[in-house]
């Protein structure tokens, strides 16, 4: 045999359609063989025993209680309250004070505070900005945001809530609200 120079590779691809689709069945038939040959269970977690006594030992999950959406406006109102008594924002330059609450809440108490500065405003008045300082469309000034998170109640009956306000990144804050229903309202019982 003459060399050409050419080194042949026993790894080249067959030079027939025949002999490549042949090798390709081949294959396949060795893969499904390999995946049916052992009879070996999978064991899963959920096949445990310990599992499923653990699942239905255990005492059933109660809901919490929920707040009625009368008693979170009663709540969101009493703290909304509390805030605007308070003074942080004074020499800060703010134009307005925003209020994080549904409207008929936003009426009522700029109806409270009609002399409130800096003055209650429409929340649609703000010009809301990521992680910059909120600004009252009708002045460009800078202003402040005010909003209540209220938790789930306590087993006392207590509820516990969130008086945030927020001006920017670092003028922000909040006071931690304990409150009590008395008759139909809500009571501040104490504020950290």
């Amino acid at each position: 045999m003459k060399s050409t120079g050419q080194i042949k590779s026993r790894f080249q691809p067959p030079e027939s359609p025949k002999a490549s689709l042949f090798g390709g069945l081949i294959l396949l038939a060795c893969f499904l063989s390999g995946c049916a040959s052992d009879d070996k269970k999978i064991f899963l977690l959920s096949d445990s025993p310990k599992f499923h006594r653990a699942e239905t030992s255990a005492a059933p999950l109660i809901s919490p209680a929920r707040i009625s959406k009368t008693d979170e406006t009663r709540i969101q109102r009493a703290i909304f309250c509390n805030l605007l008594e308070r003074h942080f924002w004074d020499d800060n330059g703010f134009s307005a004070i925003f209020l994080q609450a549904d409207e008929a809440l936003e009426t009522a108490l700029i109806k409270k505070f009609p002399n409130h500065q800096p003055p209650i405003k429409p929340s649609y008045h703000a010009n809301l900005r990521g992680n910059r300082t909120p600004i009252d469309r009708d002045t460009n000034k800078p202003a402040m945001v005010l909003s209540v998170d209220i938790n789930e109640p306590n087993e006392d009956g207590s509820v516990t809530a969130i008086g945030r306000w927020y001006a920017g990144g670092a003028v922000t804050g909040f006071y931690a609200f304990t409150l009590k229903k008395n008759g139909d309202d809500w009571q501040i019982q104490t504020v950290n």
